[in-house]
Protein backbone atom coordinates (compact mmCIF):
# COMPACT_ATOMS: atom_id res chain seq x y z
CA UNK A 1 0.00 0.00 0.00
CA UNK A 2 2.64 2.79 0.47
CA UNK A 3 4.19 1.53 -2.62
CA UNK A 4 1.21 2.35 -4.19
CA UNK A 5 1.29 6.12 -2.71
CA UNK A 6 4.93 6.57 -3.42
CA UNK A 7 4.13 5.78 -7.13
CA UNK A 8 1.40 8.27 -6.97
CA UNK A 9 3.17 11.07 -4.98
CA UNK A 10 5.68 10.15 -8.01
CA UNK A 11 3.86 10.60 -10.91
CA UNK A 12 2.59 13.45 -9.27
CA UNK A 13 5.79 15.74 -9.39
CA UNK A 14 6.95 14.51 -12.46
CA UNK A 15 6.13 14.86 -16.19
CA UNK A 16 6.32 11.07 -18.64
CA UNK A 17 8.20 11.02 -21.48
CA UNK A 18 6.09 9.01 -24.08
CA UNK A 19 7.37 8.87 -27.85
CA UNK A 20 10.14 11.88 -27.24
CA UNK A 21 7.12 13.79 -26.40
CA UNK A 22 6.59 15.30 -22.35
CA UNK A 23 3.07 14.23 -21.03
CA UNK A 24 1.69 17.07 -18.53
CA UNK A 25 -0.44 14.94 -15.41
CA UNK A 26 -3.53 16.19 -14.99
CA UNK A 27 -4.95 16.94 -11.19
CA UNK A 28 -8.11 13.93 -11.97
CA UNK A 29 -7.35 10.75 -12.13
CA UNK A 30 -7.05 8.18 -15.06
CA UNK A 31 -9.87 6.68 -15.62
CA UNK A 32 -10.60 3.36 -14.80
CA UNK A 33 -12.72 0.46 -13.38
CA UNK A 34 -11.72 1.41 -10.29
CA UNK A 35 -12.63 5.18 -11.14
CA UNK A 36 -16.79 4.50 -12.05
CA UNK A 37 -16.44 2.16 -8.68
CA UNK A 38 -15.02 5.11 -6.68
CA UNK A 39 -18.01 7.37 -8.95
CA UNK A 40 -21.14 5.05 -8.09
CA UNK A 41 -20.07 5.00 -4.76
CA UNK A 42 -19.84 8.78 -3.96
CA UNK A 43 -23.09 9.59 -6.07
CA UNK A 44 -25.00 7.15 -3.68
CA UNK A 45 -23.61 8.89 -0.98
CA UNK A 46 -24.35 12.21 -2.03
CA UNK A 47 -28.23 11.23 -2.30
CA UNK A 48 -28.48 9.55 1.24
CA UNK A 49 -25.98 12.34 2.34
CA UNK A 50 -27.95 15.33 0.60
CA UNK A 51 -31.39 13.64 2.05
CA UNK A 52 -29.67 13.35 5.32
CA UNK A 53 -29.51 17.42 6.19
CA UNK A 54 -32.72 18.51 4.26
CA UNK A 55 -34.77 15.94 5.52
CA UNK A 56 -33.52 14.40 8.19
CA UNK A 57 -32.39 17.68 9.75
CA UNK A 58 -35.07 19.00 8.85
CA UNK A 59 -32.51 22.04 7.02
CA UNK A 60 -35.10 22.40 3.49
CA UNK A 61 -33.48 22.13 -0.01
CA UNK A 62 -32.38 26.08 0.25
CA UNK A 63 -30.25 25.84 3.27
CA UNK A 64 -29.20 22.35 2.69
CA UNK A 65 -27.99 23.30 -0.77
CA UNK A 66 -26.61 26.86 0.33
CA UNK A 67 -24.31 24.81 2.43
CA UNK A 68 -23.36 22.08 0.17
CA UNK A 69 -22.55 25.04 -2.21
CA UNK A 70 -20.52 26.60 0.35
CA UNK A 71 -18.64 23.08 0.95
CA UNK A 72 -18.39 23.12 -2.81
CA UNK A 73 -16.72 26.39 -3.30
CA UNK A 74 -14.00 25.55 -0.51
CA UNK A 75 -13.13 22.22 -1.50
CA UNK A 76 -13.08 23.50 -5.14
CA UNK A 77 -10.63 26.40 -4.42
CA UNK A 78 -8.48 24.09 -2.78
CA UNK A 79 -8.16 21.54 -5.72
CA UNK A 80 -7.85 24.28 -8.56
CA UNK A 81 -4.89 25.88 -6.03
CA UNK A 82 -3.29 22.11 -5.68
CA UNK A 83 0.04 21.59 -7.42
CA UNK A 84 -0.62 18.10 -7.89
CA UNK A 85 -3.23 15.33 -8.07
CA UNK A 86 -4.49 14.44 -4.03
CA UNK A 87 -7.23 11.57 -4.84
CA UNK A 88 -9.05 12.36 -1.17
CA UNK A 89 -8.87 16.05 -2.28
CA UNK A 90 -10.47 15.11 -5.83
CA UNK A 91 -13.54 12.76 -4.56
CA UNK A 92 -13.76 15.29 -1.66
CA UNK A 93 -14.79 17.51 -4.66
CA UNK A 94 -16.94 14.88 -5.76
CA UNK A 95 -18.33 13.56 -3.22
CA UNK A 96 -19.31 17.78 -2.38
CA UNK A 97 -21.03 17.97 -6.02
CA UNK A 98 -23.24 15.29 -5.31
CA UNK A 99 -24.95 16.59 -2.16
CA UNK A 100 -24.90 19.70 -3.41
CA UNK A 101 -26.43 18.48 -6.74
CA UNK A 102 -28.71 16.41 -4.74
CA UNK A 103 -30.35 19.35 -2.88
CA UNK A 104 -30.17 21.59 -5.74
CA UNK A 105 -32.18 19.42 -8.19
CA UNK A 106 -34.86 18.52 -5.12
CA UNK A 107 -34.91 22.63 -4.79
CA UNK A 108 -36.20 23.29 -8.45
CA UNK A 109 -38.14 20.01 -8.60
CA UNK A 110 -40.02 20.64 -5.83
CA UNK A 111 -39.51 23.70 -3.93
CA UNK A 112 -39.74 25.88 -7.06
CA UNK A 113 -42.35 23.33 -8.56
CA UNK A 114 -40.90 23.60 -12.51
CA UNK A 115 -41.34 19.40 -11.96
CA UNK A 116 -38.71 16.29 -12.50
CA UNK A 117 -39.43 17.27 -16.50
CA UNK A 118 -38.94 21.14 -16.47
CA UNK A 119 -35.44 20.32 -14.05
CA UNK A 120 -34.26 18.12 -16.01
CA UNK A 121 -34.45 20.49 -19.38
CA UNK A 122 -33.17 23.18 -17.34
CA UNK A 123 -30.29 21.30 -15.99
CA UNK A 124 -29.42 19.34 -19.31
CA UNK A 125 -29.10 23.10 -20.71
CA UNK A 126 -27.26 24.67 -18.02
CA UNK A 127 -24.45 21.76 -19.20
CA UNK A 128 -24.53 21.82 -22.79
CA UNK A 129 -24.08 25.81 -22.31
CA UNK A 130 -20.77 24.95 -19.61
CA UNK A 131 -19.86 22.20 -22.50
CA UNK A 132 -19.92 24.76 -24.82
CA UNK A 133 -18.10 27.46 -23.46
CA UNK A 134 -15.42 25.19 -21.99
CA UNK A 135 -14.80 23.91 -25.75
CA UNK A 136 -15.14 27.05 -27.87
CA UNK A 137 -12.30 28.46 -24.78
CA UNK A 138 -9.57 25.04 -24.82
CA UNK A 139 -10.84 23.05 -28.22
CA UNK A 140 -11.80 20.15 -26.51
CA UNK A 141 -13.95 18.86 -23.41
CA UNK A 142 -11.69 15.91 -22.60
CA UNK A 143 -11.00 15.42 -19.42
CA UNK A 144 -7.16 14.67 -20.56
CA UNK A 145 -6.69 18.40 -20.94
CA UNK A 146 -7.25 19.40 -17.58
CA UNK A 147 -4.00 20.46 -17.17
CA UNK A 148 -4.49 24.14 -16.32
CA UNK A 149 -6.53 26.05 -13.94
CA UNK A 150 -9.01 27.90 -16.09
CA UNK A 151 -9.33 24.14 -17.74
CA UNK A 152 -10.03 22.92 -14.57
CA UNK A 153 -12.79 25.47 -13.18
CA UNK A 154 -14.88 24.59 -16.80
CA UNK A 155 -14.54 20.70 -15.26
CA UNK A 156 -15.73 21.40 -12.01
CA UNK A 157 -18.73 23.38 -13.65
CA UNK A 158 -19.45 20.53 -16.01
CA UNK A 159 -19.23 18.40 -13.06
CA UNK A 160 -21.43 20.33 -10.68
CA UNK A 161 -24.16 19.95 -13.34
CA UNK A 162 -24.14 17.12 -14.42
CA UNK A 163 -24.19 15.69 -11.02
CA UNK A 164 -27.39 17.74 -10.50
CA UNK A 165 -29.11 16.36 -13.72
CA UNK A 166 -28.69 13.04 -12.99
CA UNK A 167 -30.02 13.37 -9.64
CA UNK A 168 -33.14 15.22 -11.48
CA UNK A 169 -33.55 12.66 -13.85
CA UNK A 170 -32.90 9.88 -11.44
CA UNK A 171 -36.22 10.90 -9.80
CA UNK A 172 -37.97 11.40 -13.21
CA UNK A 173 -37.31 7.78 -13.90
CA UNK A 174 -37.91 5.90 -10.55
CA UNK A 175 -40.87 8.58 -9.25
CA UNK A 176 -42.57 9.96 -12.32
CA UNK A 177 -42.24 7.14 -14.72
CA UNK A 178 -43.40 4.34 -12.32
CA UNK A 179 -40.12 2.21 -12.53
CA UNK A 180 -39.74 2.42 -8.81
CA UNK A 181 -36.26 2.44 -6.95
CA UNK A 182 -35.41 -0.52 -8.24
CA UNK A 183 -36.78 -1.15 -11.54
CA UNK A 184 -34.62 2.86 -12.34
CA UNK A 185 -31.37 1.82 -10.90
CA UNK A 186 -31.69 -1.46 -13.24
CA UNK A 187 -32.37 0.90 -16.61
CA UNK A 188 -29.25 3.18 -16.12
CA UNK A 189 -27.04 0.30 -14.95
CA UNK A 190 -28.85 -1.61 -19.00
CA UNK A 191 -27.55 2.40 -20.39
CA UNK A 192 -23.96 2.22 -18.67
CA UNK A 193 -23.37 -1.71 -19.56
CA UNK A 194 -24.84 -0.11 -23.09
CA UNK A 195 -21.67 3.07 -22.91
CA UNK A 196 -19.22 0.31 -21.44
CA UNK A 197 -19.65 -2.06 -24.75
CA UNK A 198 -19.63 1.29 -27.20
CA UNK A 199 -16.46 2.07 -25.34
CA UNK A 200 -15.19 -1.62 -25.83
CA UNK A 201 -16.02 -2.67 -29.24
CA UNK A 202 -16.90 1.04 -31.51
CA UNK A 203 -14.64 3.67 -32.08
CA UNK A 204 -17.26 6.21 -30.97
CA UNK A 205 -15.46 9.09 -29.40
CA UNK A 206 -13.91 8.37 -26.23
CA UNK A 207 -14.99 11.92 -24.55
CA UNK A 208 -18.49 11.66 -25.74
CA UNK A 209 -18.85 8.32 -24.02
CA UNK A 210 -16.99 9.79 -20.87
CA UNK A 211 -19.33 12.31 -20.48
CA UNK A 212 -22.35 10.09 -21.03
CA UNK A 213 -21.20 7.68 -18.65
CA UNK A 214 -20.33 10.00 -16.00
CA UNK A 215 -24.02 11.83 -16.41
CA UNK A 216 -25.94 8.27 -15.85
CA UNK A 217 -24.14 7.43 -13.09
CA UNK A 218 -25.32 10.05 -10.98
CA UNK A 219 -28.70 8.63 -11.21
CA UNK A 220 -27.90 5.72 -10.86
CA UNK A 221 -26.44 6.09 -7.83
CA UNK A 222 -29.26 8.30 -6.61
CA UNK A 223 -31.76 5.72 -7.58
CA UNK A 224 -29.80 2.98 -4.99
CA UNK A 225 -29.46 5.86 -2.48
CA UNK A 226 -33.12 6.54 -2.38
CA UNK A 227 -33.69 2.54 -2.47
CA UNK A 228 -31.80 2.40 0.60
CA UNK A 229 -32.83 5.20 2.72
CA UNK A 230 -36.62 5.85 1.42
CA UNK A 231 -39.79 3.86 3.44
CA UNK A 232 -40.39 0.64 2.95
CA UNK A 233 -43.83 1.91 1.73
CA UNK A 234 -42.32 3.61 -0.78
CA UNK A 235 -40.58 0.92 -2.28
CA UNK A 236 -37.60 1.63 -0.10
CA UNK A 237 -35.16 -0.49 2.34
CA UNK A 238 -35.31 2.53 4.87
CA UNK A 239 -32.32 2.61 6.43
CA UNK A 240 -31.16 5.30 8.43
CA UNK A 241 -29.74 8.26 5.62
CA UNK A 242 -26.86 8.96 8.64
CA UNK A 243 -25.99 4.82 8.95
CA UNK A 244 -26.13 4.58 5.25
CA UNK A 245 -23.87 7.32 4.89
CA UNK A 246 -21.38 6.44 7.20
CA UNK A 247 -20.79 3.30 5.47
CA UNK A 248 -20.60 4.76 2.19
CA UNK A 249 -18.13 7.13 3.39
CA UNK A 250 -15.98 4.19 4.82
CA UNK A 251 -16.31 2.22 1.61
CA UNK A 252 -15.04 5.34 -0.55
CA UNK A 253 -12.49 5.75 1.85
CA UNK A 254 -11.19 1.68 1.22
CA UNK A 255 -11.49 2.44 -2.01
CA UNK A 256 -9.24 5.13 -2.58
CA UNK A 257 -6.87 3.35 -0.51
CA UNK A 258 -6.91 0.40 -2.08
CA UNK A 259 -7.41 0.96 -5.83
CA UNK A 260 -4.47 2.38 -7.56
CA UNK A 261 -5.13 6.29 -7.91
CA UNK A 262 -2.68 8.08 -10.40
CA UNK A 263 -3.02 11.33 -12.49
CA UNK A 264 -4.38 11.34 -15.64
CA UNK A 265 -2.13 12.31 -18.51
CA UNK A 266 -2.37 14.86 -21.61
CA UNK A 267 -0.21 14.32 -24.40
CA UNK A 268 2.60 16.90 -24.09
CA UNK A 269 2.71 20.35 -25.51
CA UNK A 270 6.26 20.33 -25.58
CA UNK A 271 9.12 18.35 -26.94
CA UNK A 272 11.50 17.46 -24.65
CA UNK A 273 14.61 20.18 -24.46
CA UNK A 274 12.34 22.81 -25.10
Amino acid sequence: MSDRHADVAAVNHSAADVGGTVAALSKVPEVTLGFWLIKIFATTLGETGGDAVSMSMNLGYAVSSVIFMGIFVVVVIAQVAAKAFHPFLYWTVIIATTTAGTTMADFADRSLGIGYPGGTLVLFVLLMATLGAWYRSAGSISVDTVTSPKVEMFYWVAILFSQTLGTALGDWMADTNGLGYEGGALVFAVALAAIAGAYLYTNVSRTLLFWSAFILTRPLGATLGDLLDKPVDNGGLAFSRFYASAILAAIIVACIVLLPQRAGKHPGEQRQGT
